[in-house]
Order: C-alpha cells, then structure tokens, then sequence
C-alpha cells in the first residue's frame, strides 16, 4: 500500500509544476495574478450579471419555461404530434424530435431542453432520435424576440422576408431530421401514433404556474449561469494570453467569407442573438443585402457559443437520455448546418429577396 502512494501519477507532476509556476509568478512578477482574474471577471461580469441577472434576458427564461408548462398542459405538445406524426413516420423517425424546436421557436431554448427532453424521453426516442433534436433544435431562433427583430431588420433593407423564412426556420424543422436520419444518426424508427403515449400532465392549473416558476428559477441560477461562467472564463483566460483578439479577428474574416455581416454575425456568436439583430436594422443602407441575409439566418438559431459549449449539455444532461459529449457534439453538429444554411441561402436566394 506504501508503495503504492510513494508512485507518482502525471497529476502530481502537473501539480507540482503549478506550485513551482505560482511561486515564481508571486516572486517576479506579482501582480501577474491579479491580472488574470481582473481579466476574467471583466469577461464574465458583463454576460452574467447585466445579461442573464439584470436585464430582461434572465426574467425572460422563468417566463419562458412557465409559458412553456401551461402551453404543454393545455395539450400544446400532443398537438404537435398529431400533425407531425404523418409526415415523420413516412420519414420513418419518431415525432417527438421536433418539439424542441417549436418550444424553441416559441420560448427560449434552455425552457425548451428542460421541457423536450423528457418528452422525447416519454416517447422512446432513441439516442440517435434526441440527438437529431438537439442538432434541429439549432436552426430554431433562440427567442421569439430575435425572430421578431430580425423582420424588422430585414424590412429595413426592403428584403422580402415570408420565403427567408419559411426556407430558414420551418423547413430545416422537417428537412434536417431526415438528413440526418440518413447520414450520421441513422438509428431511427418508425412510430405509429397508438404507440405514442400521451404528453399532456395532468397537474393541477395553480400547481403547473407555480411548479414552472420554480423550475425557470433553477434552470437559470444553477445551469445556464454556471454554464456561460465557464464558457467566458475560457474566453478571459484566452484574451489574458493575447490568443483571443487573434481568434476575432479570423473570425470576421471567415464571416465575411461566409456572407455573414462579420460585426453583427461576431456578436451573435459571442454574446446575443437579439442583440445583434437589433443592431442589424441600425447597419448603412449601402451593406451588401447578401451579408444581411446570412447575418439574420445565423442569429436566428441556437447561438451564442455559450448556449452551445455550456446551456446545452448541461441541460440535456440532465433531463434526456444524452450525456453531456453526446449534447455537446449533436449541438455543434446543428451549428455546422446552421452556418452552411445562412451561407447557401444568403448566396444563392439573396437575389430573389431583395425588392
């Protein structure tokens, strides 16, 4: 057993070295430290305290998810399977896949998770099914909000906004299940609707409205706030190195490359969907209409980058059957296609919209 202990793990020597490398840091350069937490905190301040506890953003997720609850006892979900179930069976994939898009659409993606997940759960869905949900549920926008503005944006550069967007938000709902179904997740079945249960709870009204409320309030406070403090620590830590402002700067490029309007696409990313459709309708008339077009289909989906890499998995992990990995690269690979869909679209249908 002595033995044993006295080994040394590759752990140890890491800690080692921390202890070596703090100490040093501490004798030649002390104020190094404090750098790098000030640096960290003024990368995570902005986003957690003036976005998700200050602003409306956060009061909009407890709303969300009790909008969400009532919706979902008034009979919204069983609703939804009854219309899709014909089209989804002959796509032979469960229906339950494209509820969390629609409560996406409708509410917030995070009271989506939280509310789809033990749907596609209840409904048998195989993992290959719940993570063609996760990927779908990307093309959605991420707030009804973002969609609404976005129209806005849209009207301003006189673009013809009803085929942007039945092609960019209702099509990718049935187009991407089956693309996927066919290529990556494949194991996939068909399901008649008298095998299906039913979705609607049968909770008192009062108990649902104040159950929700709850529920919103812990969602937001011990998932989503811990997952986008982690997501911009990342970006703090990489901006103390100097490694971040080189990241941006080839992110515009790329953008730019894409047909993406590179300062509103950067925030979208980065920061807020709604936020950076807002900011779209404020941009020179004389913008390239092709740019404003692939900006809108971008922000009109699961971004930003802390939704992915933190908001998903930790809420998918939690109520599906999908491990944090498996949320995680589901939600990426609905990224990839959200990004190939705004460059396709603002390419090829841009001439068509713009009056």
């Amino acid at each position: 057993m002595k033995g044993a202990r006295s080994k040394w793990y590759p752990v140890e020597v890491i800690g080692i070295l921390l202890v070596v490398a703090s100490l040093l840091i501490l004798l030649f350069s002390p104020n190094s430290l404090s750098d790098f937490f000030n640096t960290i905190i003024a990368e995570v301040k902005p986003i957690v305290v003036d976005v998700f506890l200050t602003s409306e953003i956060g009061i909009a997720i407890i709303i969300s998810v009790i909008f969400g609850r009532i919706i979902e006892r008034l009979g919204f979900t069983d609703g939804l399977i009854r219309i899709f179930v014909p089209i989804m069976k002959w796509l032979k994939i469960n229906p339950s896949v494209i509820v969390p898009s629609v409560y996406n659409i409708l509410g917030d993606i995070n009271a989506a998770g939280k509310i789809s997940g033990p749907v596609l759960v209840k409904a048998k869905a195989t993992k290959a099914e719940q993570k063609i949900a996760v990927a779908t549920m990307i093309q959605s926008p991420q707030s009804f909000a973002t969609l609404v503005l976005g129209l806005i944006a849209l009207s301003v550069f006189n673009i013809n906004a009803f085929p942007l967007i039945i092609l960019s938000i209702f099509l990718p709902i049935v187009v991407v299940p089956w693309i996927l179904s066919v290529t990556i997740y494949r194991d996939t079945k068909k399901v008649d609707l008298e095998s299906l249960p039913r979705f609607t709870p049968k909770t008192k009204f009062l108990e649902t409205i104040f159950s929700s409320a709850k529920e919103g309030a812990e969602l937001l406070f011990l998932i989503i706030i811990p997952a986008v403090a982690a997501v911009f620590f990342a970006i703090g830590a990489l901006r103390f190195l100097g490694a971040w402002d080189v990241i941006e700067s080839s992110l515009s490029s790329i953008l730019t490359f894409l047909s993406i309007e590179p300062g509103t696409g950067i925030v979208s990313i980065l920061a807020s969907p709604t936020l950076a459709v807002a900011q779209l309708a404020e941009l020179s008339a004389s913008v390239d209409p092709r740019l404003v077009v692939g900006s809108f289909v971008l922000a009109n989906s699961g971004l930003p980058l802390s939704v992915i890499f933190g908001q998903i998995p930790a809420t998918w992990a939690e109520v599906s059957g999908l491990n944090e990995r498996e949320a995680l690269l589901a939600s990426i690979i609905g990224l990839i296609i959200r990004i190939a869909t705004a460059c396709l679209l603002a390419y090829f249908l841009t001439p068509f919209l713009v009056g």
